[in-house]
């Protein structure tokens, strides 16, 4: 059985103001997220460029979902927002329902 979740395409972004910097997003996910020089977490794309802009947004990897999914719900910094990519809401992070 898959949760809708699991199926549903996703977003992530990092708030950097937030960001505690304790790495958790990237052990979880190293694909996906990734420490600049500032010792914050940063979204990659799909080619491993680290997005720097406030707010960037990427493309859940459909293999890496659950992990992103854990990555915010662990977060202590509480920073990491996943969106469903159909209508964005959120999911998972500290705006989720």
């Amino acid at each position: 059985m898959t949760t809708q979740v699991e199926t549903d395409e996703l977003r992530v972004w990092v708030d950097q103001d937030l960001c505690t910097g304790d790495g958790l997003c990237v052990q979880y996910a190293p694909e996906v997220f990734e420490f600049d020089v500032d010792g914050l977490a940063y979204v990659k794309d799909r080619d491993g460029e680290l997005l720097l802009a406030p707010g960037s947004r990427v493309d859940v990897p459909a293999h890496l979902r659950l992990d992103v999914i854990d990555a915010a719900k662990e977060c202590p910094g509480e920073c990491i927002h996943v969106l469903r990519s159909a209508d964005e809401v959120e999911v998972a992070g500290p705006d989720a329902g």
